[in-house]
Order: C-alpha cells, then sequence, then structure tokens
C-alpha cells in the first residue's frame, strides 16, 4: 500500500500584510503577521510551531522584504502560545534569532537558544478602567527588586511578579503609591540587578511562575483581591503566561490604588556575550565592527554596547518599546536609567531621540511619568522640549539625600561633632527646579545601598549596633526629613522598617530583606514599620507637605536643630517641622510661629520607640503660640523637640 501523501504546509504569504503592520508576532484573523528589521540579510524564515505543526524548512517559510529592509509574511493557523524563531542568512553566516519585538521568551530550550511565544494583545481581562494616575505631586515612590522582594526558596529562587501581588495589601496600607520595579525585561546573564537588557518587551523569565500548585496558590490571594474590589475570580489560565502574570501585577496593584512605574534602560543593551540569537548583529553581517552590528555602537556602558540612535529604526524600537508597555501592560510611566550617559555616548542624536521619545509618550499619555536618572540634575532636562529642553517631567535629585545621610554620618562620632544642617535646608527645595515635584528625593535606593556600595541608614547612624536608640531614633529622623520636604519621596524595600543591610540580587549573599523581623520577630522593626506608616500618612492629611513652598526658618548647627514652614500658596494650611539630631531632649526650644493661636501637634517620632513610648518627650497634643515674634513670624511657642526627633506642627482648623 502507498504511503499516504504528507500535507503540504501552508505558504507564508503577504495577506493582511501592509505598511502599518506591526513589528514582531501579532495575531490577527485567521493567523498572525511577521514583521522583522534586517537591511542586510539575504533571506528571513519564519520558523516554529504553529498549530502543533513544526515548520523548520526554508522556501515556503520565507519572509518577503520591502525597499526599507522589512521582512513580513502572513501565515494561517497561528494561535496564542504558539512559538516561533526567524532563521536568518546573512554575509557571514546562517542561524536562527529571536524577535526583538516578541512578546515572551519560550521554556522549550534554555535561554538564549529559547524561542518566542507568540502572545494575544487582548486576552487579558483587565479589572482597572477606573484607576487614575496620580499628579506628580501627589506621588510617593516603592522601590524593589522583583527577583530578591521576597523569595519563596531563599537562597536557590527569585521571587517573581506573582509574589508581589503577595505584598500588595501590605504597600498599599503602607500607603505609597506608585511601585517602581527595577527593569523586568529578559536579561543577557539571568536573574541580576536589571540593567543588562536582551528582550526588551519580554518579561524576565526568572520572575515568572509556572510550577501548578504555586499558581494555584498565587491564584487563591489574586482571587481574594479582586472579590474584595467586587470582580469576579480569574482561573489558571488567565494568569499561566508570563504577560499575564506581569498584567495582573499592574491590575490588581491599580485597584489597590497604586500606580506602576517601569524602570527602561535605553542608553545600553547587554553585552550578548555567547549570545548568537540576539539583536546584536540581527541581520548576520558581522564583520568586527560594532558600529555595523544593526542596533548598538563600538560605545558601551556597564558592560553592554550603547543603542544606535543616530539610525531611525533603532530609535523606533526604543519608543515602540515605551509605548507598548504604556498601552498593553497599562503602566504609568517610567524611570528612565542614566539618561546622562545615554546623552553622553549618543550626542545629538541622543538629544534628539529624548525630545522623540517624550513628545511621543506625552500624546499618547499625558499623565504618564516620565522620570529621568541624570547626573547632575539640571532644569534642561525637565524643561519643555518647546523651550529647549528634554521634555522629561521629573528627575533623581541626590541634593537631599547626601546632606541627610551626611548628617546622619556626622551625628554618629558623637555629641560634640559638628553637624551640617545647613546643607539640609538648602536642599529642602531641590536646586535648580521650577517645582519641587520636578525632584524625585530619596535617601536610599537600589545604587546606593547595593552590596559593596554605602551603607542603610541605620548602620550609619550607629555602626556598632543597628538596633540602638541612636540607630532607631536617627533613621526616624532621616526618614522625616524625606517625608515631610516637597519633591516626590522614593522608599527602597526593607526601609520603611528598619532593614539594615545591604541588598543583593544574588540570593547566595543571603542579603534578603528581613521579612520576619517585620512580621514580629523584631519588635524595632515592627515599630519603625508603624512609624512610616503614620509618617505616609501624615503626608496625605496635610497637603501643604505635597506642596512646592517651603522656607527652613530656624537652622542652628550648635542646637543641631532645623525647622521650617510649609504652607500652600493661597490657601495657608500652614505646617511647622522641627527636627532634631542632638542626642539630648530640647525641653523649652522657642520656635516661630507664622500665626497665634492653638497649634496641633499632629506628629511626634518619640511616640514610636518602645511603642507606645511610656516616656515620650512631647508636647501633650497642642501648643499655643502666645509668644512674642521669632525667625520672622509674628508668634512664637516654647516647645519640647525630643532627643533626635522630630515634632509637626498644623494650625488647628477646627475640623
Amino acid at each position: 500500500m502507498a504511503a499516504a501523501p504528507v500535507a503540504a504546509l501552508p505558504a507564508i504569504s503577504q495577506l493582511n500584510i501592509n505598511p502599518s503592520t506591526p513589528m514582531g508576532a501579532s495575531l490577527c484573523p485567521g493567523g498572525a503577521t511577521f514583521r522583522v528589521w534586517a537591511p542586510r540579510a539575504h533571506a528571513v524564515y519564519l520558523n516554529g510551531k504553529f498549530g502543533g505543526t513544526a515548520r523548520n524548512g526554508l522556501d515556503p517559510d520565507l519572509l518577503l522584504e520591502n525597499a526599507s529592509g522589512y521582512w513580513a509574511g502572513f501565515l494561517p493557523g497561528v494561535t496564542d502560545g504558539d512559538t516561533y524563531i526567524f532563521l536568518v542568512v546573512g554575509d557571514a553566516n546562517t542561524g536562527t534569532k529571536r524577535d526583538p519585538y516578541a512578546r515572551e521568551m519560550a521554556v522549550d530550550k534554555p535561554f538564549p537558544e529559547c524561542s518566542c511565544v507568540i502572545r494575544s494583545t487582548s486576552a487579558y481581562p483587565w479589572h482597572d478602567a477606573a484607576f487614575v494616575t496620580p499628579d506628580y505631586s501627589n506621588m510617593i515612590v516603592y522601590q524593589l527588586h522583583v527577583g530578591a522582594y521576597d523569595p519563596t526558596s531563599r537562597n536557590t529562587r527569585s521571587s517573581t511578579f506573582l509574589d508581589v501581588i503577595e505584598k500588595i495589601e501590605y504597600l498599599a496600607a503602607l500607603g505609597i503609591n506608585v511601585l517602581q520595579p527595577l527593569p523586568i525585561h529578559e536579561m543577557e546573564s539571568g536573574v541580576s540587578m536589571g540593567y543588562n537588557g536582551g528582550d526588551f518587551y519580554s518579561p524576565d523569565l526568572p520572575y515568572v511562575e509556572r510550577d501548578a500548585a504555586a499558581l494555584n496558590a498565587h491564584l487563591t490571594t489574586i482571587n481574594r483581591l479582586l472579590a474584595a474590589k467586587g470582580f469576579p475570580p480569574l482561573a489558571s489560565a488567565d494568569i499561566s503566561s508570563a504577560s499575564a502574570q506581569l498584567k495582573v501585577l499592574v491590575d490588581l496593584c491599580h485597584l489597590y490604588g497604586i500606580a506602576v512605574v517601569f524602570d527602561v534602560v535605553y542608553n545600553h543593551a547587554g553585552g550578548f556575550f555567547g549570545d548568537d540569537h540576539s539583536i546584536y548583529f540581527w541581520d548576520r553581517a558581522n564583520n568586527g565592527d560594532n558600529n555595523q552590528s544593526l542596533y548598538c555602537t563600538n560605545m558601551g556602558w556597564a558592560g553592554g554596547l550603547a543603542f544606535a540612535l543616530w539610525n531611525q529604526d533603532v530609535r523606533q524600537f526604543l519608543i515602540n518599546n515605551a509605548s507598548f508597555f504604556l498601552n498593553e501592560f497599562r503602566v504609568d510611566g517610567f524611570r528612565y536609567d542614566e539618561i546622562s550617559v545615554l546623552l553622553s555616548l549618543g550626542g545629538d542624536s541622543g538629544a534628539s531621540f529624548c525630545r522623540d521619545l517624550t513628545g511621543t509618550l506625552r500624546f499618547e499619555r499625558p499623565r504618564a511619568l516620565q522620570n529621568a536618572e541624570h547626573w547632575p540634575p539640571t532644569a534642561d532636562i525637565v524643561r519643555s522640549t518647546s523651550q529647549g529642553g528634554f521634555g522629561f517631567d521629573v528627575v533623581q535629585h541626590d541634593q537631599l539625600r547626601i546632606a541627610i545621610r551626611s548628617a546622619i554620618d556626622q551625628c554618629s562620632y558623637g555629641a560634640t561633632a559638628s553637624v551640617d544642617l545647613d546643607a539640609i535646608a538648602a536642599a529642602l527645595f531641590p536646586p535648580g527646579m521650577d517645582h519641587a515635584w520636578r525632584a524625585v528625593t530619596c535617601i536610599e535606593n537600589h545604587d546606593i545601598v547595593k552590596q559593596g556600595n554605602e551603607q542603610r541608614i541605620p548602620r550609619i547612624a550607629d555602626g556598632s549596633n543597628q538596633r540602638t536608640w541612636y540607630a532607631r531614633s536617627r533613621t526616624r529622623v532621616a526618614n522625616s526629613l524625606l517625608l515631610t520636604a516637597p519633591g516626590i519621596p522614593q522608599l527602597f524595600m526593607g526601609q520603611e522598617f528598619l532593614e539594615d543591610k545591604q541588598w543583593s540580587w544574588d540570593l547566595s549573599q543571603d542579603l534578603l530583606i528581613w521579612w520576619d523581623g517585620v512580621n514580629g520577630a523584631d519588635q524595632a522593626m515592627v515599630n519603625h514599620m508603624r512609624f512610616t506608616q503614620d509618617l505616609i500618612r501624615l503626608r496625605w492629611r496635610q497637603p501643604a507637605l505635597r506642596s512646592d513652598a517651603v522656607r527652613a526658618f530656624h537652622v542652628h548647627n550648635t542646637n543641631r536643630v532645623i525647622a521650617y514652614h510649609r504652607w500652600i500658596e493661597g490657601q495657608g494650611r500652614d505646617v511647622i517641622v522641627v527636627a532634631s539630631l542632638n542626642d539630648n531632649t530640647w525641653w523649652s526650644y522657642n520656635i516661630g510661629f507664622p500665626g497665634g493661636g492653638h497649634w496641633l501637634e499632629v506628629f511626634n517620632s518619640d511616640v514610636y520607640d518602645n511603642w507606645v513610648n511610656p516616656i515620650v518627650a512631647g508636647n501633650g497634643g497642642a501648643i499655643d503660640a502666645n509668644g512674642s515674634p521669632a525667625h520672622g513670624f509674628p508668634a512664637s511657642a516654647n516647645i519640647v523637640i525630643p532627643a533626635n526627633g522630630v515634632v509637626v506642627f498644623a494650625r488647628d482648623q477646627g475640623d
């Protein structure tokens, strides 16, 4: 009997292909379109496994090239979850390449030999239609590393996007309203700090949960969180893919009042060492000159190659990446890594790229945050493009951080050491900015307190023992100054509960934040967590603390006391913040007030030491400012300032 004939594979056609066909793989009625950029390739073939059938051939799988070096084709019968790869024939060699626009990496082979996964743009059932990105002046940012945030298996496996979901109620109770994970796209070296990107559209594989039992456990939490907001449950299939797990994280954050800002790296890519399937020489014209590597140049930063921003196709690749996250993952903005490096390596091309990037995203999503890391933080970075600037909204600012960390360090040398509070006073309003909310301020972040760099605040406050009164009280002062000053304050994971260890993405270093401590094993951590929650609530209750207006009206370095006035122009809502880094309590310290009468003591950091502190040094909840003029104000009062403490007064509004 003759063998049955083998059915011919459907040929790739130009159906559904037009000038607006999206890059990468895109599902459409009847199948999917594929489009890639390879201007010097001799041929680009689509291979993969579609509808259970493998395609590893040549002629029927050939994409068609247009005059601009873009190869495209339509394949019928393609469905969500199918895997694919491109076979590229170039001047130098022939081999497979991952799709630079791939929405997800497959697990058919270990990275970087793996295929890509085709994903629907609309499969995930979003619930966040009512969410509005907060105004910049109303933001409090919380920065974390997904992999090191809360691993269920210490020292062996990174935590995942779904592990972060387990902390959403915790973060909401803390009071932050912006979550900023370190970069989450696929990295060249497995888990890392996140700044060696390889596949810029695909979530990092180690952050994806694939164990069925773990998925079901997370699904229970997800559905409980949804039910609490009045939404029906999801099924396991809704959260099984990498993109769905990242989307459900963003979705639930939005439902619980938390915006999500992605950290993106457009100043350089990874090093691509040993990764022949990456964007590096994607059209396989490798002649040893990195300036000819298609996406990159021969200039580098941090072990990676800078992008060829002079090339419009490369620029569009990065701008499309930002638009992709805004529209498909509904993120609320970006923290752009080292724009200063991008500008120095890219020159005029880098400058025009920044303007194109910020202008495009502002048109697409006016409320999205565009936060530039640029050293030094200059006004032209946040100046509008129409006025010759670069069009970013805000910039990372270091002057307040340096001043606060320096003052805490100076205190650690003893009661007679000189402490520079003038530097703090000079940095309360971010120098060089037209509005305070232009500056993202912090006292700890992923760069500052990573392993091998600077210490966390409790260790600076007391290097011998991070649980002494000196460490606890001085850390409270540092955080109070941050959260009562103008600008957008940013916390780093663990800062909220007195974590004193540096951090590392490498779990084998045993530098994970100590959740057991804040969960009850360390009462000092529990107390500090309460302190941070209440301090954040104070910022929400007192709108003057979120305004531009600030005046440091009393600075006494010898007494180690600083006092500043916060208010809202045209409304008042006056707040007085008084901080002391003196090791002794001031029992009758004369401070000016902008008006006489009754002032409420709305915050006292000393209450949180051995909560509730039985020997708190305070003002009994209120003072009467009936003294003579002082410090440029028409009234004054003698107040109690706790040792290494902060007291905050608000005018009694009678409500």
